[in-house]
């Protein structure tokens, strides 16, 4: 199907490396009021941006928040009190924040920028509240680097839409059935070299011994090692939440 919007889209990739062309303001602006059109259910979310430092020396780096500020204080003007739990404001804020970057990853890409998603915000959301002085019922969801591209590789693989569209109800998957669904993701990392050149092997924790080289070791091994060691305990993400004005338990 040749469309230019699903084109830019089954083209993303995220980018590591940029150039020192900056982008200017109308580009930022028109990128950000994309974002605005995306889907919301009460518009939960703000966008923070700095030109300084950001990581992989991209020229933009912006945070994606979840916003109940000002919704409550738009409501103070109506008259009304906030009443509904703060679980469920966060998982529509998170809703809004996400397509919201989404709109902007889009947006930039048929502009010529591309841009790499940083998910480790939750857990700096003191530090970046302290950087841009957030008022409470603030919480940064992501952050997006963003630029010019100063490299070229294909998109990176997908599982298969056997493995991810179910017609009116969720399959029985058998244990091959799985097995091909990796076999997709794996060799297809394998095939581009993209931890080996990246040298981003997760280090084994727990007494685990180690018994992959960068000849085997690919997307299901990494995403297993992560989510196999990290972050065990919900602690710190709620204190995180606590001192941003989201109360959770």
């Amino acid at each position: 199907m040749k469309n230019p919007v699903i084109q830019t889209m089954l083209n993303h990739k995220s980018v590591r490396k940029y150039t020192q062309q900056k982008p200017t303001d109308e580009t930022i602006q028109t990128i950000v009021r994309a974002g605005q059109q995306a889907p919301f259910a009460s518009q939960l979310y703000s966008v923070l941006l700095t030109r300084k430092k950001a990581p992989f020396g991209a020229p933009l780096w912006f945070t994606i928040c979840v916003d109940l500020y000002k919704l409550e204080r738009f409501m103070q003007l109506r008259g009304w009190e906030v009443v509904t739990n703060d679980l469920s404001l966060l998982f529509f804020g998170i809703q809004d924040a996400a397509y919201m970057a989404e709109n902007m990853v889009v947006a930039g890409e048929s502009l010529g920028l591309f841009s790499c998603f940083l998910g480790n915000a939750p857990y700096m959301a003191d530090k970046i509240a302290r950087n841009f002085k957030l008022p409470p019922r603030v919480f940064p969801l992501v952050q997006l680097v963003m630029g010019y591209p100063a490299e070229e590789f294909p998109p990176r693989p997908r599982y298969p839409l056997s493995f991810t569209l179910f017609e009116d109800r969720y399959p029985e998957f058998t244990d091959e059935q799985v097995a091909e669904a990796m076999k997709v993701m794996d060799e297809g990392y394998l095939a581009q070299g993209y931890y080996a050149q990246q040298k981003a092997k997760i280090r084994l924790e727990k007494g685990r011994k180690e018994t992959f080289t960068y000849e085997d070791y690919s997307w299901t091994e990494h995403i297993s090692r992560k989510w196999g060691q990290w972050y065990e305990s919900p602690e710190e993400l709620l204190e995180q939440l606590e001192k941003r004005g989201f109360v959770i338990r």
